[in-house]
């Protein structure tokens, strides 16, 4: 068990590399995708969990709304979700390999193969009523500037809940600004912070954060 959690946080730590370029993480999530879930099941991850039950905590009874998983992967989140009952879920991610596994699950109704990014998403305004991902921020994944994007997919009232690892926000090149940046967001009277939750066991033992933004 030891030396396959040593093999998972290897990967982890490449794929998360200081100066890892898009191209050179795609091309590692294609040959990890079909050993990602197992993977993920040993790390003990329970990012998609949290997020999903916050997301279900914000809508009391209501399942139908239309929700985005954002760097979806192999659908990890999506399985939490359907398993809450939410019942129109899609899915974006920028591995097409990833996004393959995902689509075995039977759990989302449309795939969006785009770079999350400040680049405009092939969606129109107001277009959900949640965005939710977990473990997308980080060095050559996504970073702060998407967040704008976010925001105008999703109809005002509508909700964007993120999860993160805690130690990231501090360490990660690719996160150290997301807070700032979502205070500036704030200020700039495009969302509102609902709640800011650190919580254990978010994986390999370390904490997480998830966030909750209600989109103005």
């Amino acid at each position: 068990m030891a030396e396959e959690l040593d093999s998972v946080h290897e990967k982890v730590s490449q794929i998360t590399r200081p100066g890892i370029k898009a191209d050179e993480m795609i091309d590692m999530y294609k040959t990890w995708a079909k050993m990602y879930d197992k993977d993920m099941e040993t790390d003990g991850y329970t990012g998609p969990g949290k997020v999903a039950k916050i997301l279900a905590e914000s809508q009391g009874d209501r399942r139908d709304i239309r929700v985005l998983d954002v760097a979806a992967g192999t659908g990890l989140c999506g399985e939490e979700l359907s398993k809450l009952e939410f019942c129109n879920v899609d899915a974006l991610d920028a591995s097409q390999d990833m996004l393959g596994v995902a689509k075995t699950k039977n759990i989302y109704r449309n795939f969006i193969k785009d770079f999350l990014g400040p680049n405009r998403l092939g969606i129109d305004d107001d277009s959900y009523d949640a965005v939710i991902g977990s473990g997308l921020f980080a060095t050559g994944h996504v970073k702060s500037d998407c967040l704008e994007q976010l925001i105008r997919i999703v109809k005002p009232g509508g909700v964007i809940c993120l999860a993160i690892r805690e130690n990231r926000l501090h360490t990660n090149e690719g996160c150290k600004d997301l807070e700032s940046r979502m205070a500036e967001l704030q200020s700039e009277g495009l969302w509102q912070q609902v709640s800011r939750e650190i919580f254990p066991g978010y994986s390999s033992g370390d904490d997480g954060v998830v966030y909750l933004y209600r989109v103005l």
